[in-house]
């Protein structure tokens, strides 16, 4: 199964496309997020590959923001330990999702990966590789599903809440303030 989607950003000018390829032994998430950051043009490509049970495995963020180019590389092994451009990132260790603070994308991650009836609700901690520093660190994630097709998202401890809006395929379809599929 292969789905896609196309985002327009609401915060900053700019688009996304991702995809979505349903493999017998793993999964693929890829796409190309495009748009200005402080007049600066940023185009970053992402790949993340997850085993059959929606766990990050492999990830890899490349391209450019303004002048400085992106060349990023993760694994993460059976035990959650990860490893960023070659380096143990202890930091992120025990966490199960990737999170690129740039793209709606990964938050199909949890999604497919936690299955939550309607009612139900989920903390996770996730690898967040925020915008515009790249760098890892751990962000607290609460999935709450709110409807059929609808998340309520907590991170920040509760400082940042929104309801998510996704398609069949787990995609964001609406993210207030952020994303909006085309």
């Amino acid at each position: 199964m292969t789905s896609s989607i196309i985002w327009h950003r609401l915060d900053l000018p700019g688009h996304e496309i991702g995809k979505l390829v349903l493999r017998d032994d793993h999964r693929e998430l890829s796409g190309t997020a495009i748009f200005t950051y402080e007049r600066n043009p940023c185009k970053l490509d992402y790949l993340v590959v997850c085993d059959t049970g929606w766990r990050t495995r492999l990830a890899r963020v490349t391209g450019v923001v303004g002048d400085r180019e992106i060349d990023l590389s993760v694994s993460v092994d059976e035990e959650q330990r990860w490893r960023f451009n070659g380096d143990d990132c202890p930091a992120v260790s025990g966490c199960v999702d990737i999170d690129f603070g740039f793209s709606p994308s990964t938050n199909l991650l949890p999604v497919r990966r936690l299955s939550l009836k309607v009612g139900a609700a989920a903390e996770v901690k996730a690898a967040w590789l925020p915008f515009p520093s790249l760098t890892f660190e751990v962000l607290s994630q609460v999935y709450r599903r709110v409807g059929e097709r609808t998340y309520q998202y907590e991170s920040g401890d509760g400082t940042f809440v929104r309801v998510l809006e996704v398609n069949e395929a787990g995609f964001v379809t609406k993210y207030p303030g952020l994303w909006q599929a085309e």
